[in-house]
């Protein structure tokens, strides 16, 4: 992974539109240190919960925001790996070591994150 990788990786942060989410998921899921966010192309998101194992904590919840429902394209794919746009992990406070940061990332997202 180059440095350039590395740097834009770690500027990825949840939107505020994002947060009530990500709040919600963490409050129904007692075992979670973590919420995995992946963008998808079509602007449509998917969430959930990790654990401090790297195993989901919750149900994935795939929405987009401002609509009453998904996109027609993730109602046949599920989110397709193909169209992710951006994936990292928010992390609850206070967030684990850098280290384990890092393996679950690995576990969750693979060893290359899209960004």
């Amino acid at each position: 992974m180059t440095r350039k990788h590395k740097d834009s990786r770690k500027k990825l942060r949840a939107e505020k539109r994002e947060q009530a989410m990500i709040e919600g998921i963490l409050e129904g899921s007692p075992d979670g240190i973590g919420v995995v966010v992946i963008r998808l192309e079509c602007g449509c998101r998917k969430m959930a919960a990790v654990s401090k194992s790297g195993d989901p904590a919750s149900k994935v919840i795939i929405y987009r925001d401002n609509a009453e429902s998904i996109c027609d394209k993730c109602k046949e794919d599920d989110g397709a790996y193909m169209r992710v746009r951006e994936s990292f992990i928010h992390w609850t406070e206070p967030a684990p070591s850098e280290e384990q940061q890092r393996e679950i990332s690995i576990k969750v997202l693979g060893s290359y994150s899209v960004n």
